[in-house]
């Protein structure tokens, strides 16, 4: 190549090294480079052309969207130009094709836009035209008339448009002159057209110069020698009836299919008249790959499979060779245009992932951007996409190749966590061809739901006496939300409601909800509380529960009977009389004991242990009250010494025991006491909870403060105990309690004076007692026992008496007696 050739390339080169077109309608950006720019060389500033700043290239993710084809160019994403990666040689990326175009996707975040960006690739002069061989060789004989013609093998050039073969020359001679033929398609078929009359004895060998020239600047040109041998005889060639064939062939044609019959025709006999058909030499070798040529009957078939995306259209030159000396040949261009049809489907890339999803994303959220294509052209290559039904997601087609993948609906992660999206694309040839893709789009968690006791309240029940430190209960709470919004942590509420707060009663383990007592606990001094339990979880913002867990003390047989009734003196020693003419069923006293627990823990009953006449008495096992079995004798010991125990119904059972010394005096008064007359009921000191004997206690206190006073008044009113006043206005006082099973009654006859106050106590330190009223004037004698408030003990006397009347029970004095 000459310095004035160097100097006319770089000319164009620099001509078309760089220009671009903005389309602002269509949305794209438009440059035109030359092929074989050296790597690095300028193409375009597409920040400016995009009206972007060239910071926002990389804060906005800018990147080129990768394609099938290898990436020739790239972009400086701190100055926003493109510039070229890789040499481009035009003849190899876009063959014999007028329009070479690179084709690019832009795609920028915040807010998504794709930009389509093409690149024109300008050919350049650099490719000079060629012959397959460098001598055409012809044999014409020499009866071939002026005008005959006889095609010449093409010159092939790479370059396209004025860069491409232009022309041919011949070396100037006498007998020839060179025709161009196009041949009705887009190259250019060199005819040597005989113009005078061969004479073999004259010139048997003619050899001329034929060149092959572009249309560069400056152009280019190549060059071949034409050895033509005259030869004799065989005058006439093969004709075809058409000079050009035109053929239209699905590209899914199977192999063996036949294209065309050629018949071409010779007007010589015998072997000058035999015609075999043959691919001329000008065929390119793809085409002798896919077709192929019967050479006897000229029949064209297709050899190779068709590919409408990769050749559109063969143009094929056929050859018709007599058999006879000196043959003569006949041409014919075949040019096959292969129809498409639809043969690929869709093409479903994923360009772009936005995952996971937050939950509470609004509708419209890009979750994805899928890139879509097809080979095919016309209807079988226009696509439509769709996605499954019953998704909360929505399809939108708004960019060209592009589809979008938006959130329809708001998520919720603790209902799906993921979703599998099947996207099906079809195109619109008969029958339809389809591509799916399934992109898996997780959903990430927010802290939008509060944990949940599996139990709005709980009970549990604690035996008293507890140990220190053991866990009682366990609560859960659950949170359907995910990693550190379901983390919970428990703690405990405190309640004002207790004397002490109520870490001092329980604490809880934040972690696992694990409730541990913190002090043992005493059913006597609590029966219950209430603890109101938190559960928070680990959330921006945090949410919360609670729930409240009822502590039920259970009780324990932790506490003896303790015997309050009667009084003892000198330890466990109580003192008692009885009168030696009590009748059988007499009630000589009656133990009461309490116990401060509860339930059957405090189920007491009583028993003599030891008695020393055990024929003489018994005691009730429910109320504790001690009678007589039978009458006293002369023989029986004036002190009678009773030993009675208490035992409750726990496990094991506690008891307590009480030495009762009973002294039998000589006294003529009748016993009035029989059980019968007892209504009050012997249950009334069972089951006494601690709360009942504290006011029991205040009534009874109540009580022995107006006793008190009632004997001071008395004691004033009269000279002394011992006048057996009738202004007393006392009465006696009688047993009420319910008979001793078995045991003998008293008179049926006996009767109540309708005079009297009955006070009773409510706990079991008080009696019940009846007092009558004296209701005559003329009552001499009076007297009057009371109980001593240190021993207890419990005396009956005789109130008042009639001299009118020795009866016990006249209307104008009455008995006192303490009922136990």
């Amino acid at each position: 190549m000459g310095y004035y050739q160097i100097f006319w390339r770089l000319n164009w080169q620099l001509l078309y090294c760089v220009f671009f077109e903005w389309a602002a309608a269509s949305g794209q950006i438009r440059y035109s480079i030359s092929e074989e720019l050296q790597v690095g060389a300028f193409v375009g500033n597409i920040a400016d052309d995009l009206g972007l700043r060239a910071r926002e290239l990389s804060a906005r993710n800018f990147q080129i969207v990768p394609g099938s084809r290898k990436q020739y160019l790239e972009v400086n994403l701190d100055n926003g130009i493109m510039s070229v990666k890789e040499k481009i040689d035009r003849e190899q990326l876009c063959g014999t094709s007028l329009a070479c175009t690179l084709s690019l996707e832009a795609v920028v975040e915040n807010p998504l836009t794709v930009y389509h960006i093409e690149v024109s690739v300008l050919d350049i002069n650099d490719n000079s035209p060629s012959f397959p061989n460098n001598q055409l060789h012809l044999k014409i004989s020499e009866l071939a008339a002026p005008g005959a013609q006889f095609p010449l093998e093409c010159a092939h050039d790479p370059d396209v448009g004025t860069n491409s073969l232009q022309t041919y020359q011949l070396t100037a001679n006498e007998y020839f002159v060179l025709n161009i033929d196009s041949h009705g398609g887009t190259g250019k078929l060199p005819i040597l057209v005989l113009e005078r009359p061969l004479d073999r004895e004259k010139q048997a060998t003619h050899k001329l110069g034929l060149l092959a020239k572009d249309g560069g600047i400056p152009a280019q040109t190549g060059g071949a020698d034409i050895i033509i041998a005259v030869q004799d005889e065989n005058d006439n060639a093969p004709v075809f009836p058409n000079s050009v064939y035109r053929i239209n062939l699905p590209e899914n044609v199977p192999k063996g299919t036949l294209v065309i019959r050629l018949n071409a025709t010779d007007l010589d006999i015998g072997s000058n008249g035999d015609i075999s058909y043959s691919f001329s030499s000008q065929n390119t070798a793809k085409i002798r790959k896919l077709f192929s040529v019967d050479s006897r009957a000229g029949d064209i078939r297709v050899k190779g499979n068709l590919d409408y995306e990769e050749y559109s259209t063969f143009e094929i030159n056929v050859q018709a060779l007599d058999q006879g000396t000196n043959a003569n040949a006949g041409y014919c261009h075949l040019v096959v245009n292969i129809i498409d049809v639809n043969d690929n489907a869709p093409e479903v890339k994923l360009t772009t992932l936005f995952s996971p999803v937050r939950e509470d994303s609004p509708p419209g959220t890009v979750v994805a951007l899928i890139g879509v294509s097809d080979q095919d052209s016309g209807a079988d290559g226009q696509i439509e996409c769709e996605i499954t039904d019953g998704l909360p997601f929505i399809l939108d087609s708004s960019l060209r190749n592009y589809y979008r993948l938006l959130t329809e609906n708001l998520l919720d992660r603790e209902n799906t966590s993921s979703y599998d999206v099947s996207v099906m694309c079809s195109d619109l040839g008969s029958p339809p061809l389809a591509s799916r893709k399934t992109i898996t789009v997780e959903v990430s968690d927010i802290n939008d739901n509060a944990p949940h006791f599996t139990q709005s309240s709980y009970t549990v029940y604690v035996m008293e006496n507890n140990v220190i430190g053991a866990s009682i209960i366990t609560v859960t709470a659950v949170d359907p939300d995910m990693s550190q919004n379901s983390q919970v942590f428990y703690s405990i509420l405190e309640k004002q409601s207790l004397s002490e707060p109520l870490s001092t009663y329980v604490s809880v383990n934040s972690k696992n909800g694990v409730i541990f007592a913190q002090r043992a606990f005493d059913y006597e001094y609590l029966k219950s509380f209430q603890i109101k339990v938190q559960a928070r979880d680990s959330g921006d913002p945090p949410h919360i529960a609670t729930a409240s867990v009822d502590v039920i003390i259970l009780d324990q047989n932790d506490n003896a009977p303790v015997i309050v009734h009667p009084a003892t003196e000198h330890g466990s020693t109580a003192f008692e009389t009885v009168s030696r003419f009590a009748e059988p069923g007499y009630l000589v006293t009656k133990l009461t004991a309490t116990d401060s627990d509860s339930g059957q823990n405090a189920r007491l009953s009583y028993r003599i242990l030891q008695s020393t006449d055990p024929g003489l008495f018994t005691i009730s096992p429910d109320t504790g009250e001690i009678w007589t079995i039978r009458k006293f004798t002369r023989k029986d010991a004036n002190k009678q010494r009773l030993i009675a125990v208490v035992n409750d119904n726990g496990t094991p059972s506690l008891s307590a025991t009480m030495t009762l010394i009973l002294s039998v005096v000589e006294d003529d008064m009748e016993i009035l006491s029989r059980v019968e007359d007892s209504s009050e009921d012997a249950g009334l000191t069972s089951d006494i909870t601690f709360y009942l004997i504290i006011a029991l206690g205040i009534i009874s206190s109540t009580f022995f403060v107006i006793l008190i006073g009632l004997v001071i008044t008395v004691y004033r009113n009269r000279t002394g105990f011992g006048g057996y006043a009738c202004s007393l206005d006392t009465c006696c006082c009688f047993p009420t309690r319910t008979s001793f099973k078995g045991f003998q009654k008293s008179r049926r006859t006996l009767q109540i004076p309708p005079n009297y106050v009955e006070v009773f106590g409510g706990d079991p330190l008080s009696q019940s007692f009846r007092y009558g009223t004296c209701s005559t004037s003329n009552s001499t004698k009076g007297e009057l026992s009371y109980s001593s408030g240190y021993r207890g003990e419990a005396r009956s006397a005789i109130a008042c008496s009639n001299e009118q009347s020795q009866s016990l029970y006249s209307n104008h004095c009455s008995n006192v007696q303490k009922v136990r």
